[in-house]
């Protein structure tokens, strides 16, 4: 026994040493494959368990919040909750956006400023307890215009680790207001910048007096907090747009908004790896198919079926093996640049601020690593049954080898078919699983058709050739080796059909952006503040700008858009709600998906994003009753919402509500807007323009007002240009996964060509012998690789504009909640299937020359 493991082991080793590039273009698969997928999950884990431990050290932890749905809560309803028997605490929160900036030279930072009761700290949130400096009264904390900063405002304003003097002075932007603070001390929390000063100073300093962000609540041991919101509720005097959340619903919420993308970024990193199966079931094939004999000897000295079935799947698991663990090396050393680089963001943006640190974990690394060992034995197992169902008197006598894979057209038919009805499956768990099983489903059934579809095409092809003896000689070696060239192209045809997928999603997604871009841009030149990256009231325009800016007489038109989040369930994602005018008809000035409805007498219509519609389960025609609570009774009668239409948005992934403006401003009656879109008359130097627009900005709009550089201007051309531009940078990515899979399938197939080429030196022998040139020997083999890559080539087209109808019209509505348009770049297409066709036909030509030389000539005597 022990000499026949030494045996099996000597001969797998001898293989590997005669074919070290085949091996390496599995190994290099799966070791990619790994990589990407164990990158992402580390990326994506890091920065949404940084978040949570931001977030823990910033709200603390109370029982429950209380927000308002839209807006702010009254600071009478802070006092009411404390005569509640059943609450314990309840801290009053205010928090606000600002812009703080070291000096002229520097860049503007985001801040987020919160406004709390330092009594009630130590209890609630104890990193925001305020830490004085020395020099500091020791109740700073309660003077005016006075706040305490953490460690990353410090390090952004220049203020740690230095000795300071002085209590330094800093000067905060909100919106139009120019505001100075003094900094008094520090506090723990982490995270992004941060500010904590006394509520009613930030309430004095912002002019929201009587206003609340929030309410941290904690309640007596015992209460029953469903039946208590229940009894709160149900006050008369209860107003009807607060709503309650658990402290673990924000982390929650980030985490299933960001859950499709990474997803999606965990399937396409998994392309590669779906590849290596392929290439492991090629390389294993080739392999078995040439050592037959030797396997038929192993037979004849002992070697039973099992011990031949297991030898193939322990080479298989070994390249798998190789490439898992070079694979969590590489994924780790990429989830640690990027996080270094990127800050866990990958383009998607639901972590911006967040700069994590590397949560390496061995379990995932575990996962990840089977993973790559599963289909690594997964390609091999086809191969190694061929090896153990091989009968060695035969074979040996070169009348049979390892068994070729039949030409049974019904299983890629059934596959195929099960994979049509799979795409149209809805998704599990918010997730469209169902799809890529039927993406799965469809490669598996278009690679099972290649032997078949290889022989109808030779069949159609070979009157074509009678009468030119190269040609019919390349096309009956074709057809004769139609098996070994399915499985010689199989994980070309993989990787073929996932690029050219990926190639039309991405170029749909871009030509739908782009169109839709020019729909929501009406106006050439657009008004917003500097501050928008702070968000919140930061980023607001001025009450009474619009108006002041309408008056110029340089402008033929302006309009003006107002955003403001609106949290109707604490378990969703934050929409956001839009108002701007909309006019006789919405569906000139609106990307509407289908016709708008009628809005019945006695309702106010409002236009819904697709996401609202899969994330609500609303449609067109009904009354939203949520939205009515979230605005209350205005003079005594509350606004009955109908949705009168949905709209396509693809910048609000968590839903987006759009309303007249007019009907906001009777609702809310804030007046001030988030950005104008102007039409400048024909001739007007706009240069001039913005000049007197920013003196109207700094012209006195609240205490603070002066600087112009507030404000700042932006074409639609620039703006449309720049969201392409963000939108090329995001799928960076994709296109880099496309690389590695187009480039993984072409080494794969020069391999597999090379192997088989070389391995035919005896034939090439006979065909000189008979009289060909070494010339018309390669132009055979070219022939041949032509053939075959061209087969390939159509196949993997095919396949893979199959796929991309599932990606755009499947995948994409049911992980982003939006739909767009099928865009075919048929140059791009063109050039991938032309580079496969050319990479074949090369690799078969160089490894032909390899082949038949006078080496080739000479191993015919090894026939005699």
């Amino acid at each position: 026994m022990r000499a026949m493991l030494a045996l099996l082991g000597t001969f797998s080793w001898q293989d590997l040493r005669h074919h070290p590039w085949r091996s390496a273009a599995a190994m290099a698969a799966v070791m990619l494959g790994v990589a990407l997928a164990f990158a992402v999950h580390l990326i994506n884990a890091s920065a949404l368990d940084e978040f949570a431990q931001a977030l823990r050290a910033v709200h603390g932890e109370p029982d429950l919040e209380l927000r308002a749905m839209q807006g702010s809560l009254p600071e009478a309803l802070y006092e009411r909750l404390l005569g509640d028997p059943q609450v314990a605490r309840a801290s009053p929160v205010l928090e606000l956006s600002a812009m703080v900036q070291k000096d002229r030279s520097a860049a503007r930072t985001p801040l987020r400023v919160l406004g709390a009761d330092a009594l009630l700290l130590p209890a609630m949130a104890p990193a925001l307890m305020p830490r004085p400096w020395p020099g500091a009264d020791r109740l700073a904390f309660l003077a005016p215009a006075t706040v305490f900063l953490n460690a990353a405002a410090q390090q952004a304003l220049g203020l740690a680790g230095a000795d300071l003097g002085p209590l330094p002075q800093i000067t905060l932007w909100v919106g139009s207001r120019k505001l100075s603070v003094r900094v008094a001390g520090s506090v723990a929390a982490g995270a992004a910048p941060l500010a904590v000063m006394d509520i009613g100073a930030a309430q004095d300093l912002f002019g929201r007096a009587g206003q609340l962000s929030r309410i941290d609540l904690q309640l007596q041991p015992g209460t029953v907090r469903g039946a208590w919101q229940q009894a709160l509720r149900a006050r008369p005097d209860w107003p009807a747009n607060a709503v309650f959340a658990a402290p673990g619903d924000a982390v929650q919420r980030v985490g299933n908004l960001s859950r499709a993308y990474r997803v999606n970024l965990t399937v396409l990193a998994l392309v590669a790896l779906f590849t290596g199966a392929f290439l492991v079931f090629s390389v294993r094939a080739l392999s078995v198919a040439q050592r037959a004999p030797q396997f038929a000897l192993l037979a004849v000295l002992g070697a039973t079926p099992r011990q031949r079935l297991a030898l193939v799947l322990a080479e298989s698991a070994a390249l798998g093996l190789v490439g898992s663990l070079a694979g969590i090396a590489l994924g780790s050393a990429l989830a640690a640049a990027a996080l270094r680089l990127l800050g866990g963001d990958l383009g998607g943006g639901y972590f911006a601020g967040v700069q994590p640190a590397l949560q390496w974990s061995a379990p995932a690394a575990l996962g990840y690593g089977a993973l790559g060992v599963a289909a690594a034995l997964a390609g091999g197992w086809w191969p190694a049954r061929a090896a153990q169902t091989l009968v060695p008197a035969q074979t040996l006598k070169g009348l049979g080898g390892a068994a070729g894979p039949a030409d049974r057209a019904w299983v890629g038919m059934v596959l195929l078919a099960s994979g049509a009805l799979l795409s149209s499956a809805p998704p599990v768990w918010g997730l469209p699983l169902p799809a890529y099983a039927a993406i799965a489903l469809l490669l598996l059934g278009g690679i099972a058709l290649l032997p078949w579809g290889m022989a109808w095409l030779l069949q159609r092809l070979r009157p074509l050739a009678l009468g030119h003896v190269l040609p019919l000689l390349a096309l009956a070696r074709a057809r004769h080796a139609r098996g070994s060239a399915a499985i010689a192209v199989g994980g070309v045809v993989a990787s073929l059909s996932l690029a050219v997928a990926l190639t039309v999603m991405v170029s749909s997604f871009r030509g739908s952006l782009a169109q839709w871009l020019d729909a929501v841009l009406p106006g050439p030149l657009y008004l917003r503040s500097a501050l928008n990256a702070a968000g919140g009231d930061a980023a607001l325009l001025p009450a009474g700008l619009a108006e002041a800016v309408a008056q110029l007489p340089g402008l033929a038109r302006v309009q003006a858009q107002r955003a403001s989040p609106l949290q109707l369930d604490p378990a969703l994602p934050a929409l956001t709600l839009l108002s701007r005018p909309l006019g006789a008809n919405p569906q000139q000035n609106l990307p509407l998906v289908d016709a708008a409805l009628p809005v019945p007498a006695g309702r106010t219509g409002v236009y819904v994003s697709e996401a609202v519609v899969d994330l609500y389960g609303l449609r067109p025609g009904m009354d939203w009753p949520a939205l009515s609570r979230a605005f209350g009774a205005v003079d005594g009668r509350a606004e009955i919402f109908f949705i009168a239409g949905v709209w396509r948005d693809y910048v609000h992934q968590s839903g987006a509500v759009l309303l007249e403006r007019a009907v906001w401003l009777r609702l809310t009656g804030d007046a001030r807007t988030s950005d104008l879109a102007l039409w400048p008359r024909e001739g007007v130097d706009v240069a001039a323009l913005q000049a007197s627009i920013r003196a109207l900005a700094a012209a006195g709009h609240g205490p603070g007002a002066g600087d112009q550089a507030l404000v700042e201007f932006m074409f639609s051309g620039a703006i449309r240009e720049r969201s392409l531009r963000i939108f090329d940078r995001s799928f960076a990515v994709t296109y880099w996964l496309q690389a590695v899979a187009i480039g993984i399938g072409l080494f794969g197939v020069a391999a597999s060509f090379g192997a088989q080429v070389l391995a035919r030196r005896r034939e090439f022998g006979l065909l000189a012998h008979l009289g060909l040139t070494r010339r018309q020997i390669l132009a055979v083999v070219a022939a041949e690789g032509a053939v075959w890559s061209g087969v390939g080539a159509a196949a993997g087209l095919l396949l893979g504009l199959a796929v991309a109808v599932v990606l755009v019209h499947v995948v994409n509505p049911q992980s982003f909640h939006w739909t767009m348009d099928l865009d075919l770049p048929g140059w791009r297409l063109l050039a991938l299937c032309l580079a496969l066709i050319l990479s074949g036909t090369a690799a078969a030509w160089i490894a032909g020359r390899a082949a038949a030389g006078r080496d080739a000539v000479l191993a015919v005597k090894e026939d005699w």
